[in-house]
């Protein structure tokens, strides 16, 4: 398949290497390009993309940066994990580059929201945030899927910030929140219990440190957490 580039603008030839990445990703995933096996070569999948090699080694560079391929010095890029393949079909079209890269703007966001909520958390914040924990547990004890309740806790934490900024952001980026939340708890339940349980295992060191008022623990914890959930969304089952 060939696709025609924007050789003028720097947004297009960006948005050319997404749809690259998210093409060589489904190739992983479907089995097309095995793991541990060598990637075409840069001038080759240039060619089969009809793209310029540049545009193609930036795609190439997220893949690197998302763990699904590794380069070998003199040899190329190799398939290192094979991610779900129904991962993709959850992620709108031509947008998985932009769900990575939100994640990657969570962990900043959401690491500091943790920090705020541990010193100015108040007991009617303590309550909001035990319940949607509580939750969450319910929901991993049923078998179900989540996500609400998943994204009801970090609202939570959000609300503790005291931080009216925090509020607004989640309020305004809603729906790319959700899409985050859905995708990691849909796969979660494809993982084994003790994985599924680590997640849940995370959450509680967060709003553990939250009520310790433990300020850069929380931090780290969140961090943690949102960088551990973007790795999630490419690992194999």
């Amino acid at each position: 398949m060939t696709f025609a580039v924007d050789a003028v603008s720097n947004r297009g030839a960006t948005r050319f290497s997404d749809i690259i990445y998210e093409k060589i990703v489904g190739m992983i995933a479907d089995g097309n390009f095995p793991v541990n096996e060598r990637l075409p070569p840069e001038t080759k999948l240039a060619a089969d993309f009809g793209a310029s090699r540049p545009v193609v080694r930036e795609a190439l560079e997220r893949l690197r940066a998302d763990g699904l391929v590794v380069s070998r010095k003199g040899s190329g890029s190799y398939v290192r994990q094979r991610p779900d393949s129904s991962m993709l079909k959850m992620v709108p079209v031509g947008s998985l580059a932009d769900v990575q890269r939100f994640f990657e703007f969570r962990a900043g966001l959401e690491a500091e929201a943790a920090e705020l909520a541990a010193r100015n958390w108040q007991p009617v914040d303590k309550e909001r945030i035990t319940a949607a924990l509580l939750s969450i547990e319910q929901c991993l004890r049923n078998g179900q899927l989540g996500a609400e309740e998943d994204q009801a806790l970090h609202d939570a934490i959000a609300m503790a910030t005291g931080n009216q900024f925090h509020i607004t952001l989640r309020e305004w980026f809603k729906p790319h929140f959700a899409i985050g939340h859905s995708v990691t708890r849909s796969l979660s339940l494809k993982r084994t219990p003790e994985q599924i349980r680590s997640v849940q295992d995370e959450h509680a060191v967060i709003v553990e440190a939250i009520f310790a008022r433990q300020e850069t623990e929380a931090h780290d914890a969140m961090k943690r957490h949102i960088l551990n959930a973007r790795a999630r969304m490419f690992q194999g089952v």
